[in-house]
């Protein structure tokens, strides 16, 4: 049987090189895509390994992966999720456990955060009950403007829930300076900047919880999946339970007893020795990957420096090539300090424009160019707001004035690994020839 599977392995490396592997040159004309996914024989061998042990549900390549995404980022602790939103909904719920005491989370306290962004990072707040409260952003990082921050925090103000914009650190050390100052959590959104640096320290790793999304357009993909990490056992403790339907127990699975006390505990108001298998001390869900999701990203970690660096060398190209239309565009500059994981590339239509995003955007298109917006723009203007009140169901600080403008006149392209440097020549050609246009 081990000859066997074996042989099976072998054959699917051969496989790899006859129907994946693609070697070919970027031709003029050939799509450009903003994001995709990067992998060799190694991630089919495993998802392949993986199936014929069947086990399905999480496993050793779902604890090689955990321990592995810890130890890179150097943290106590990485639990798998389902995806990046569920890493967030996770980190989120984790801040509302009554084990937190008076630091719990609880509905109607505000959390300070982004319009400008994706709509998972502001979901679980709304949908717990508490009370969103929106800042600006700066135009130059599409960062959290920190300028004005202070004067969102308020006595009912309890964490920070911000992202890392398109890979990029946003200001941490004045965001920490203030969490302590206000005895605040910080919830990094880490979903768009794995591998990121700030001050020679990963970002996700600042904040009592970081979060990850490993879909396909990110840094490293299982297809869907993500990650929730910290520093803080406690914090671990909880999001494990929330994770896994809100349990008590903390068994793996497949294993029974591992506190040794499974018939022999009295909690809450069960009758004495209730299977500790079946006591749930959080309202959870289950939001666990399977053990082929898990076997990619064994596979893709051992890639990640390779994207970040190919990640970094085709933005800081592009920005070099495109630094002669700078009185046109605004274009992206990463925070001081900062050592980004760049997601995509941000370009910005100054007000004295001559054309407008949709026009460009357009063109670009119809060239074979993948683009995209900065996400939701102002998440306050989409519909799933328009039940929500202002100064009841959130608040806002200031007039969002840049992220009006991101919404309004932005757009980003990719600069992902299987991005080639020719490929980007012809992005910037594409660009020169619409400007001239107009």
């Amino acid at each position: 049987m081990d000859n066997l599977r074996e042989e099976i392995l072998q054959k699917v490396k051969e496989y790899y090189i006859l129907n994946h592997k693609n070697n070919n040159e970027f031709i003029i004309g050939d799509r450009v895509n903003y994001a995709g996914r990067i992998y060799d024989e190694h991630e089919l061998v495993n998802l392949v390994d993986s199936a014929l042990d069947f086990w399905l549900t999480a496993s050793k390549y779902a604890r090689d992966f955990e321990n592995k995404l810890a130890k890179y980022l150097g943290v106590i602790g990485a639990l798998l999720v389902n995806s990046g939103s569920s890493a967030n909904l996770l980190a989120f719920s984790t801040l509302t456990s009554p084990l937190l005491k008076e630091r719990a989370i609880k509905r109607g306290d505000e959390i300070i955060t982004l319009a400008a962004g994706f709509p998972t990072t502001i979901s679980p707040i709304v949908q717990f009950g508490a009370i969103p409260v929106f800042v600006d952003i700066d135009l130059d990082t599409a960062n959290i403007d920190i300028s004005n921050l202070e004067q969102a925090i308020s006595p009912k103000t309890k964490a920070i829930f911000i992202a890392h914009t398109l890979g990029n650190p946003f200001n941490i050390k004045v965001i920490k300076e203030i969490c302590n100052k206000y005895n605040l959590w910080l919830i990094e959104d880490n979903c768009d900047a794995l591998g990121a640096k700030y001050d020679g320290r990963f970002t996700g790793t600042f904040g009592d919880i970081g979060t990850s999304s490993f879909y396909p357009a990110h840094h490293i993909t299982m297809g869907e999946g993500g990650a929730v990490y910290t520093n803080n056992p406690l914090l671990k403790k909880i999001a494990l339970s929330i994770r896994d339907w809100g349990r008590d127990c903390y068994c793996e699975g497949g294993k029974d007893n591992t506190c040794g006390a499974r018939f022999s505990q009295m909690l809450g108001k069960l009758p004495f020795g209730y299977d500790h298998k079946y006591i749930y001390s959080h309202f959870g869900y289950n939001l666990k990957a399977t053990e082929m999701q898990a076997s990619i990203g064994v596979a893709q970690l051992d890639k990640l420096d390779f994207f970040v660096k190919r990640r970094q060398e085709n933005h800081n190209y592009l920005s070099n090539r495109l630094q002669y239309l700078n009185d046109l565009f605004i274009l992206p500059k990463a925070t001081q300090n900062s050592h980004p994981s760049w997601f995509g590339f941000l370009i910005t239509i100054k007000d004295s424009k001559k054309f407008s995003r949709n026009e460009i955007s357009e063109f670009l298109e119809s060239k074979n160019i993948q683009t995209r917006n900065l996400f939701g723009g102002n998440m306050l203007l989409h519909p799933a707001f328009d039940t929500l009140k202002e100064g009841v169901d959130y608040r806002v600080v200031g007039d969002l004035k840049n992220t009006n403008k991101i919404m309004n006149d932005s757009f980003w392209i990719g600069v992902y690994p299987g991005i080639s440097f020719k490929a980007i020549d012809y992005i910037v050609d594409m660009i020169d020839e619409f400007v001239k246009s107009c």
